[in-house]
């Protein structure tokens, strides 16, 4: 079995569980906007936000992008049972659903699957292709099932944090 460490966890003060709050609904929000909501000073809100970055807790600074909108309008969710249970077949699968960019999310997860992958493609065809790259030619995919989202009806990271 693949062991990931346990990430470390971060000191949060309610200041800055307000200040993920905000950001997380609109990163775009102004330091001085975020500093009048949370009683503190722009420049503190600034070095708050920053030792955030710095020990991981904000990952990146991203844009939600529809996939319709970008021609990618077909989301799937993929289990993936692998065949050996072996650490380094494990990493090759990990690096493979990695690479690929129409894999948006990738979770090594417990029960009858391997792996949880979330996919976008603009067709099938694009998906059936990435089938024979990903599972077809890993001759450690024991099988695969294809869920596809006929709605997307909540999309989102925030995570919560009361």
């Amino acid at each position: 079995m693949i062991k990931n460490s346990e990430p470390e966890m971060v000191s949060l003060d309610k200041i800055d569980r307000a200040i993920l709050e905000i950001l997380q609904r609109d990163n775009k929000t102004s330091q001085r906007k975020i500093a009048e909501q949370v009683n503190l000073s722009a420049p503190a809100v600034q070095r708050r936000i920053k030792r955030l970055e710095e020990t991981g807790v904000i990952q990146a600074n991203v844009a939600v992008v529809d996939p319709a909108k970008v021609g990618q309008p077909i989301v799937l969710f993929v289990q993936v049972a692998m065949e050996s249970e072996r650490i380094d077949l494990y990493e090759t699968a990990k690096k493979s659903f990695i690479s690929a960019p129409e894999v948006q999310q990738c979770y090594y997860v417990t029960g009858d699957a391997d792996f949880m992958l979330v996919v976008s493609v603009r067709a099938m065809s694009d998906y059936e292709a990435l089938t024979r790259r990903l599972f077809f030619e890993n001759n450690n995919v024991k099988h695969f099932r294809t869920f596809v989202a006929m709605d997307r009806v909540k999309v989102s990271l925030s995570i919560p944090l009361n």
